[in-house]
């Protein structure tokens, strides 16, 4: 094996020697790149860890966290009381003061749920949401988002330069990487994954998986209303027919279990200050 890669290595060699030096420029480029994509490539699972780190770090530090004696704060603690890990990772909660409707989770546990989205979720539907979006690390479908973007463009070059090491990052990297988290896009398969993954963390913890469901159909509503234009909408319901075909299933499988679908309130129950 030793011998055939060297082999490999020597024909190449000289095949770069019997070209015209600007196409040999080319090429060694070319080499110099795919060398930096393999180095990237085998970024440990350790090295994944600290970029989601630094990442989440960031994004905590350039967003208005809100203080643990917030009501909303105070509400969100309530409502996953007792919700400590999925499948082995530990999660922890915060939530953002800004205005766009959105919640997120992180491939390290990390859950961020915006005020908006909590001001117009009643406490079913929001855990609908949370559940959801733990559903896609469950999955590793936010790992494997977060992992295509370091794999990608500049940033793969910037962390083959540094070996790997997160730290090396810039603000406006990281910065970049804490947007591929929070705008992680999935396909139609994927979220309907996570919409059953969603559903049993949900049963698991005690909690009524009605409000996925309930959830769904509120922002299903919101996206027709005019003037609306949340990227959360947008990233979830990509596919009419397919959202359409998520909430009968989820609803038909609740029916199924004989889980009684909450009565729904008029307004939420975020206190006010």
């Amino acid at each position: 094996m030793v011998k055939s890669i060297f082999k490999g290595i020597l024909i190449g060699a000289l095949f770069i020697c019997s070209m015209p030096a600007n196409a040999q420029f080319n090429l060694k480029k070319a080499v110099s790149s795919a060398s930096k994509a393999v180095q990237a490539f085998t970024l440990t699972d350790a090295q994944m860890a600290d970029y989601v780190r630094e990442s989440v770090n960031w994004m905590d530090t350039h967003n208005p966290v809100l203080p643990d004696d917030n009501p909303y704060v105070v509400r969100l603690s309530a409502l996953t009381e007792g919700i400590t890990e999925a499948d082995g990772i530990p999660l922890n909660f915060k939530v953002y003061d800004v205005i766009d409707i959105n919640a997120f989770a992180c491939p390290d546990g990390s859950v961020r749920v915006f005020s908006s989205l909590m001001d117009i979720m009643d406490d079913d539907e929001l855990m609908g949401v949370i559940g959801h979006e733990i559903g896609h690390v469950m999955k590793h479908h936010s790992k494997n988002a977060f992992k295509t973007e370091l794999l990608t463009g500049a940033m793969k070059d910037a962390i083959s330069s540094t070996g790997g090491k997160a730290a090396a990052l810039t603000d406006s990297q990281l910065g970049t990487l804490g947007s591929a988290l929070i705008n992680a896009k999935y396909s139609q398969k994927q979220e309907k994954e996570a919409d059953d993954c969603g559903y049993d963390f949900l049963v698991t913890n005690g909690r009524n998986p009605w409000g996925m469901v309930m959830a769904f159909e509120k922002l299903e509503a919101l996206e027709g209303q005019s003037g609306s234009s949340s990227s959360y909408i947008n990233k979830m319901f990509s596919s009419h027919p397919e959202t359409k075909d998520r909430i009968k299933k989820m609803s038909d499988r609740a029916t199924k279990d004989g889980i009684e679908r909450p009565v729904k309130s008029d307004s939420t129950s975020t206190p006010t200050e």
